[in-house]
C-alpha cells in the first residue's frame, strides 16, 4: 500500500527543504512552506533558475516566528525577525502572475542578502495567504499548495533516462529525488499511478490531485553544488512524459482538511477516486 515516505518544507522559496518527521497541513501548504521569499528589486521573485547559489542557503523557523538563515557553506548564520508591520510592499512570484501584498524585512537584513549575491535584493513574508490571488489560495510556492512525487515513479524516469544513454554511466546516471523540491514523498505506489489520483487521503487529511507538474530548468541543478549537470531529467521528460507543453513530473495537489490533523511519514495512502492514467504525447 502507498505511504508517506518523506515530508520536506522549504521555509525560503528556492531554499534547502528541512525533512521533518511530522507537518501540519494548512489550506495554504505544508506549515513553514515556502512563506518567505526573495525578491529583485523590481518586486519580483528570485528562485534558482536565476541564482543558482538559493539552493545553498539553509533556514530554519523559530518558535518565535523569525528564521535563521544559514549562509553557503555556513560561513554566516544570520537571525532574522519576522516583520510586525503592515502589508508594505508588492510582489510577484513570477512576471506573468499578478501581484499582491506582503511584508518586507528590515534593511540590514536585504543589505546582508545582496551582499552575499551580489545583486539587489529584498526578502518578504507572507503572513496572509489570502492575500495571493490565484485559482487555489497558496503559499510563495510556484502555483499551487502542494507538490508530490513518487519514488516508484522516479525509479522509472531512471530507467528511462539509462535507456536514452546505452553505456554512458555519465549522462545515463539517475538523477536525484531532491532536484524536483517536493512536499510530500510518496512510496510504493506503482510508476505514474500518482497522476491519475483524483482525490486521497494521506493519513487523516485528505487531498485533491489537481494537475501534473510541468518541470523547468532548475531540475538540472544538482541541490548539493547548485552546479548545471547537463540536459537531464527535461531531455528524458521531452521524449517520453510530455503532455502538451508540460514536461511532466510529479502532481500538484491542494489540500481539502481536516487542517487540526498533521501529517507523519509513514502515513499510509488512500485512493478516495482515481481518473485513467493520462498517456503522455508520443515524440
Amino acid at each position: 500500500m502507498p505511504y508517506l515516505a518523506e515530508l520536506r518544507v522549504h521555509p525560503v522559496k528556492s531554499f534547502r527543504p528541512l525533512l521533518p518527521s511530522t507537518a501540519r497541513v494548512e489550506p495554504w501548504g505544508l506549515a513553514d512552506d515556502r512563506r518567505w521569499m526573495l525578491v529583485t528589486g523590481e518586486g519580483v521573485g528570485l528562485t534558482q533558475r536565476d541564482e543558482p547559489l538559493l539552493g545553498q542557503f539553509a533556514a530554519v523557523p523559530e518558535p518565535d516566528g523569525s528564521l535563521t538563515v544559514t549562509a553557503p557553506e555556513g560561513k554566516e548564520i544570520r537571525r532574522i525577525a519576522r516583520p510586525e508591520g503592515q502589508l508594505d510592499t508588492e510582489v510577484q512570484v513570477f512576471t506573468s502572475q499578478p501581484r499582491f501584498r506582503v511584508s518586507a524585512a528590515d534593511a540590514e537584513t536585504n543589505a546582508w542578502f545582496s551582499e552575499l549575491l551580489g545583486r539587489e535584493v529584498r526578502l518578504v513574508h507572507q503572513p496572509v495567504p489570502e492575500e495571493r490571488p490565484r485559482p487555489y489560495t497558496t503559499s510563495l510556492a510556484d502555483g499551487y499548495p502542494l507538490l508530490l512525487v513518487s519514488t516508484g515513479s522516479l525509479a522509472a524516469l531512471n530507467d528511462l533516462i539509462a535507456a536514452d544513454h546505452p553505456g554512458d554511466p555519465v549522462k545515463g546516471a539517475p538523477v536525484p529525488l531532491g532536484r524536483f523540491r517536493p512536499n510530500l514523498v510518496i512510496a510504493d505506489a506503482e510508476p505514474w499511478e500518482e497522476t491519475a489520483w483524483v482525490r486521497f487521503r494521506v493519513g487523516a487529511v485528505e487531498f485533491l490531485g489537481v494537475k501534473q507538474c510541468g518541470r523547468c530548468v532548475v531540475t538540472t541543478l544538482d541541490p548539493e553544488t547548485s552546479e548545471r549537470r547537463g540536459p537531464e531529467p527535461l531531455r528524458a521528460l521531452g521524449r517520453h512524459r510530455r503532455f502538451g507543453k508540460d514536461l511532466a513530473f510529479g502532481m500538484n495537489v491542494t489540500p481539502l482538511g481536516p487542517f487540526d490533523r498533521p501529517l507523519a511519514v509513514g502515513d499510509e495512502v488512500e485512493v478516495l477516486e482515481a481518473a485513467p492514467l493520462p498517456e503522455p504525447d508520443h515524440v
